[in-house]
């Protein structure tokens, strides 16, 4: 039973006692390698990855079942299972699959699977598919099956959503991003490849944390979202 709290005015420590000690009675837990190599080195980053999954989750909002594919170290997902029923998170890194297992096990509707979408889909139906810095990384032959797998664990209504650089900004990107994004692409890109599989693909912009409709070509990160599933 919630324990009620007194209505006298109450001291500091009385105030700081009650709203504090669940708090420091919670497990501490560990972040990811990759979150721990942005904290160290790069915290700034951290503000703008949740932002990102902050942005996936409103979209998703009011939806059941939920896919991340490419999920890492698993950092951004409890944003969006704060609102779902089920999140499945899945990678192709047996390391990460069982680091997030055990790091996010008290998180009880999220899971974790070791799956290649670019060899085959999930076999399971989601409301929502989303990927974040995922597309950037493939070999550009893989993105056909990428993306073919990922609509066939969409529902006919369910949405999908790509999150990525711009191309247009990569002259101010790191020189670890250059060497490992090889699938860019700028809005145009983007909205074309959407549009293959969706009646609808709608372009966002994204600066640091502000998400926007703005100037696409001056945007640092893109978000393409895909609604409305086309019969193939």
């Amino acid at each position: 039973m919630k324990k009620e709290i007194p209505l006298k005015k109450l001291t500091q420590k009385e105030a700081f006692k009650i709203a504090s000690s669940y708090q420091f009675d919670t497990e501490c837990i560990s972040l990811g390698p990759w979150t721990s190599y942005s904290l160290l080195n790069d915290p700034k980053h951290m503000c703008f990855v949740l932002a990102r999954y902050k942005f996936c989750a409103k979209m998703f909002q009011g939806k059941k079942d939920i896919l991340e594919v490419g999920c890492g170290d698993g950092f951004g997902i409890p944003l969006v299972a704060q609102d779902a029923h089920y999140c499945l998170g899945i990678d192709v890194d047996d390391r990460l699959m069982v680091g997030n297992s055990q790091r996010l096990k008290k998180i009880k509707n999220i899971e974790f699977k070791k799956v290649d979408i670019c060899q085959a889909p999930v076999n399971r139906k989601f409301d929502g598919v989303f990927s974040i810095d995922v597309i950037e990384h493939l070999d550009p032959e893989l993105e056909k099956p990428f993306m073919e797998n990922s609509c066939r664990c969409l529902k006919d209504d369910g949405i999908c959503i790509i999150g990525t650089p711009n191309k247009t900004a990569d002259k101010y990107a790191t020189e670890r991003s250059r060497i490992q994004h090889i699938n860019q692409k700028d809005h145009k890109d983007l909205k074309a490849l959407l549009e293959k599989y969706f009646v609808n693909g709608f372009i966002f912009s994204m600066n640091d944390e502000v998400v926007h409709t703005g100037y696409y070509p001056m945007a640092h990160y893109l978000f393409a979202v895909g609604v409305g599933l086309k019969k193939r």
